[in-house]
């Protein structure tokens, strides 16, 4: 009882941070769809430009990730948060002032590719992960994750309104302002002191870095569960950027598909929720299975019906449903599979899968429309994805590697 109330506080504490951080970073990150058609027209760029720096911060985010998990393994996840919070502040500002393909990638694409694997995910969640007992592991990061979404339900319709009438170089140094706010927040994400007991202690070995990298490497079900993030990263990415041009291109004005985001991120908050209380109650991968599964036939719903107002409205209740719920459940079958000593790292390992598929889904769906001026093979992609989803995710374990291993 003792042991519970020495972490209940803190854990409390990193999670409003937490919650907060993911609400100030994702809310910011998702309004970046809003840019592409103002910056575009300004600047006479086709949309593979903008849509080019959004895949490389997709690619910097997730080849980062490894990285930045290691370095907040090692040092804490405070100090390389608030790093990330001053880089976020300068990409914006950066971003604000672009006026180049190169510039925009040197914003848009590289300084705000290093702070989102600083100020997201991996890190935030994993230092949740070591602080919360293992029954309570789901719940605590399903919690934080649906504050990331908050953020997205916020921040969209904010964002546009401040595009609208400000312009949207305003509007990025606006956000900056807001960005600051992620380094006293980081004061909060305390140490990574792990809580152990007799149980814990006397049945999970404690192993070394290279060890736990190289059980990693031979242990099967992991690169299963990565492959499935692939798939997580190349859906999301594609709608989030991508739906709104899609919707312009059939007649809509921006304000559906800013809506259309904006339902996204507030049912997204009950769906990570209901995920991570689910995965301390049923076997993970077969949450993981159901999800992507109904990611596919939402879409091939989405698809056949007419397309309509009230159509596009239910499209982003049901992928809000569905957005980011796999968070959770794929941070939770990595703490189960080795721990949470090395949480930040491996997890970041994974999330580099889902941050190449990103790349692949917000590239491939600008390449697409420039070449054919439609989204359909990359709809038809993301729907054999779905299937991919369903079968890998089939092959992950819900057991420890190092119990396996040894």
């Amino acid at each position: 009882m003792s042991h519970a109330r020495e972490h209940s506080h803190p854990l409390v504490y990193m999670i409003i941070a937490s919650a907060f951080i993911l609400a100030i970073s994702l809310g910011i990150r998702h309004g970046f769809a809003l840019y592409m058609m103002p910056m575009s027209e300004q600047f006479h760029w086709n949309h593979q430009v903008f849509s080019l720096a959004i895949a490389m911060q997709n690619l910097i985010w997730g080849f980062a990730q490894p990285f930045s998990g290691a370095l907040a393994d090692k040092y804490g996840s405070r100090i390389v948060v608030a790093v990330g919070g001053l880089l976020y502040t300068l990409g914006l500002v950066v971003m604000a002032v672009s006026s180049t393909g190169l510039l925009l990638n040197l914003s848009l694409g590289l300084i705000l590719g290093f702070a989102l694997s600083a100020t997201s995910f991996s890190t935030l969640l994993s230092a949740i992960g070591r602080a919360a007992p293992p029954e309570k592991r789901s719940m605590a990061m399903g919690i934080a994750s649906a504050a990331g979404s908050l953020g997205q339900f916020i921040m969209l319709p904010s964002t546009l309104l401040l595009i609208e009438h400000w312009g949207w170089s305003s509007a990025l140094f606006i956000s900056a302002i807001l960005s600051i706010l992620i380094l006293p927040l980081a004061y909060w994400i305390k140490s990574n002191k792990i809580p152990t007991t007799k149980a814990t202690s006397s049945t999970i070995p404690q192993l070394g870095f290279k060890q736990i990298l190289q059980i990693a490497r031979h242990y099967r079900p992991f690169w299963w569960l990565s492959l499935g993030f692939f798939v997580c990263g190349f859906q999301v990415v594609f709608l989030g950027i991508h739906l709104p041009g899609y919707l312009i291109d059939h007649g809509f004005d921006v304000k559906t598909g800013t809506i259309f985001l904006a339902l996204v991120g507030l049912f997204n908050i009950f769906g990570t929720y209901g995920a991570g209380w689910l995965g301390d109650r049923y076997s993970k991968p077969k949450l993981l299975m159901a999800l992507y599964g109904l990611r596919g036939i939402a879409i091939v719903l989405f698809l056949i019906c007419p397309l309509s107002t009230f159509s596009v409205y239910v499209f982003g209740m049901v992928m809000g449903l569905l957005w980011l719920s796999t968070v959770p459940l794929t941070n939770g079958l990595v703490a189960q599979m080795f721990g949470v000593q090395y949480l930040s790292m491996l997890s970041g390992i994974v999330f580099l899968t889902h941050q190449v598929g990103s790349f692949l889904g917000g590239w491939l769906g600008g390449l697409n429309h420039d070449l054919t001026g439609n989204y359909n093979f990359i709809w038809i992609f993301s729907i054999f994805l779905s299937m991919v989803g369903v079968l890998v995710n089939f092959f992950v374990k819900e057991e420890s590697a190092l119990h396996e291993k040894n």
